[in-house]
């Protein structure tokens, strides 16, 4: 999980690139390195985060109009410098940055070290770089068929582009398995992991497809062809991300300014969906398929980390309302259990980004056995978006925390209009009640924001157990998922342990956790099995954990109970994961800054997972 940007053109290309890096940090910040030509293929690489190359770089010669960088989420070799990207050939001429995998990588190394090459860094890139230049050397071939003859030999997932010294005139860009987009400007071409980057500069680009490779020639019109050496139509198209979406807006970091904006990404969601006044809801990326939806064996969703407990959501949400069998899988274990797929199945693949590796794979084994594949993702024009048949964009905007919040919610939303349509399309529910549903949706956006308004008593509350170490967070029903999300935030940016639980679950283990060190967050709401709710919390009390209540407005049996409370608006069962989540996205969030941890950029994690 990398981020990688490249720039050819008429520009000077270092500030297009070091602002690059900075806008793609949130994808990996172990080291980053930046390679140009001017003459010489001048390159700087350093471990640690952008800002410490930018400082390395200081009165540096950076002049010249191609260049390449990257900043790296480590995966074969610690962050050094000598693991840093770009790497080089043996000769110097070449250099090339890498997102991916390359899964065959030590029997190409044993190969090039008995021809000689010497390696300086443990990357699998190096090994790429080296081979193409091997390929270049003794086939007597140019560098665009050396690299497209290397991509046929190397196994794995990749986005690259390869820069020479002997000619400051040409890049190539090529892609499997891992993201990759091309701006065109004008008279000039940026590359990149996804368009933060190229935003300010362009709103035309191309999305490369996988095995393709794009010979990006100073002046000239882009060429795209296969690693099978099939040439290509390049397909141009418009971003529609706004520059004022990458910045923070005031806010202290991305992750407070993301939950902050969760009124606003839970209505795009809606927009042009949901008309309770006309009593519909309509969802035209689905619609083709409804029906096979409708009379569909069962429903799997295959997802990852935060998507995976929106998945949980959607499970409860469509088994209730709509009685159709649903399967959740973590997509990383999915295609490795040899699961049975019938193709009267429908498998829906849920991802921010739209790039998870692993939910990628999912959908791709799914498809293979001729399941209809569905996707619900954040980014258009993304992998997942392209491989499934149908699916339904959150357009909750771009996500630069590497904690997912908004995107949380954006997918519960989506899962939720789905379930409301498809069992009032099924007559599993009345005029009425879809009526109400309806409505009811329609207030979250105006609900969540009254929750956001606990913002001071849950930092408050925060303060008194940033030292903890351990948690516990509770619930039941559909707001278990809630409980489960709750503790990977904690997890993610605060660095505490934590774990979700079934409330009724916690007597069969957990409950010898707890004693007066203890926070026990429960998620009470006046819905559903409430009074089994508020037994459990007894259990909790009686042990003398501290207990950190979100209840219903109003409520005073869990309020006597509780050592604090935090209300929520009351709002119909179904609802209730969109509100609930609000406060356990602050208090984890609270208590991270006060721990004084990087809330954006939490440790060993990346943005984007695009590896395996």
């Amino acid at each position: 999980m990398c981020g990688i940007v490249a720039y050819l053109g008429e520009k000077q290309a270092y500030p297009i690139l070091i602002a690059g890096l900075h806008r793609l940090e949130y994808r990996g910040y172990d080291s980053a390195g930046i390679a140009i030509i001017n003459g010489n293929l001048n390159y700087y690489k350093r471990k640690g985060k952008v800002a410490d190359l930018e400082k390395f770089i200081n009165g540096r010669d950076v002049k010249g109009t191609i260049g390449i960088a990257h900043t790296r989420w480590a995966t074969h070799g610690e962050p050094t410098d000598e693991n840093a990207h770009p790497h080089f050939s043996q000769s110097g001429n070449l250099s090339i940055i890498h997102n991916g995998i390359i899964e065959n990588y030590r029997t190409l190394k044993e190969e090039l070290v008995r021809r000689g090459y010497i390696f300086t860094s443990q990357t699998d890139t190096e090994v790429l770089i080296h081979l193409i230049d091997d390929i270049k050397k003794n086939e007597k071939v140019d560098l665009v068929e050396a690299v497209r003859i290397a991509l046929n030999q190397v196994v794995g997932a990749y986005a690259i582009a390869v820069i020479s010294r002997e000619n400051k005139d040409l890049m190539i860009a090529a892609k499997k398995g891992s993201p990759l987009v091309i701006g065109i400007g004008e008279n000039e071409f940026i590359v990149a992991s996804d368009a933060t980057p190229i935003v300010e500069h362009t709103n035309k680009v191309i999305y490369l497809e996988d095995e393709e490779m794009a010979i990006l020639r100073r002046g000239e019109e882009i060429e795209i062809k296969t690693i099978k050496n099939i040439q290509k139509t390049a397909y141009i198209q418009e971003l529609e991300i706004s520059l004022d979406a990458l910045e923070k807006g005031g806010f202290d970091h991305f992750m407070l300014k993301e939950i902050y904006e969760q009124p606003h990404s839970v209505n795009e969601c809606m927009r042009g969906r949901l008309y309770p006044k006309k009593g519909i809801v309509t969802l035209g990326g689905i619609l083709n398929h409804e029906q096979k939806i409708l009379n569909a064996r069962r429903i799997i969703m295959v997802a990852c980390g935060t998507s995976w407990h929106a998945a949980l959501v959607g499970e409860y949400l469509i088994e209730e309302l709509l009685r159709i069998p649903v399967e959740v899988e973590y997509a990383s274990e999915f295609r490795y259990r040899k699961p049975i797929i019938y193709e009267d199945d429908v498998v829906i693949a849920i991802s921010q980004s739209g790039e998870t590796a692993d939910t990628l794979a999912a959908l791709k084994l799914a498809k293979s056995k001729g399941a209809t594949i569905l996707g619900i993702c954040n980014v258009v024009g993304s992998t997942i978006a392209r491989e499934t048949d149908a699916g339904i964009y959150t357009h909750a905007g771009p996500e630069i925390g590497v904690a997912s919040t908004k995107a949380f919610t954006a997918q519960v939303t989506i899962l939720t209009m789905i379930a409301i349509r498809l069992a009032f399309k099924k007559g599993r529910i009345t005029q009425s009640q879809h009526q109400l549903y309806l409505e009811g949706l329609e207030s979250i956006p105006s609900k969540i924001e009254e929750v956001l308004k606990s913002n001071d008593l849950i930092r408050k509350i925060a303060y008194e157990y940033k030292d903890a170490r351990n948690a516990l967070y509770l619930g039941r029903g559909i707001n278990f998922p809630v409980a489960l999300e709750g503790a990977l935030k904690l997890k993610e940016i605060s660095y505490i342990h934590a774990e979700g639980y079934p409330a009724a679950e916690m007597k069969h283990g957990p409950i010898a956790l707890i004693d007066a060190e203890m926070p026990v967050v429960v998620i009470a709401p006046l819905k559903g099995i409430y009074e089994k709710v508020v037994s459990n919390i007894e259990e909790v009390k009686a042990r003398k954990g501290n207990i950190i209540a979100i209840v219903t407005k109003g409520d005073t049996q869990v309020r006597a109970l509780a050592n604090h409370v935090i209300e929520i608006p009351d709002v119909d069962e179904i609802f209730t994961p969109l509100i609930a989540t609000i406060p356990l996205q602050l208090l984890a969030y609270h208590i991270a800054v006060m721990r004084n941890c990087n809330v954006d950029q939490p440790r060993n994690l990346a943005k984007s997972v695009t590896v395996e």
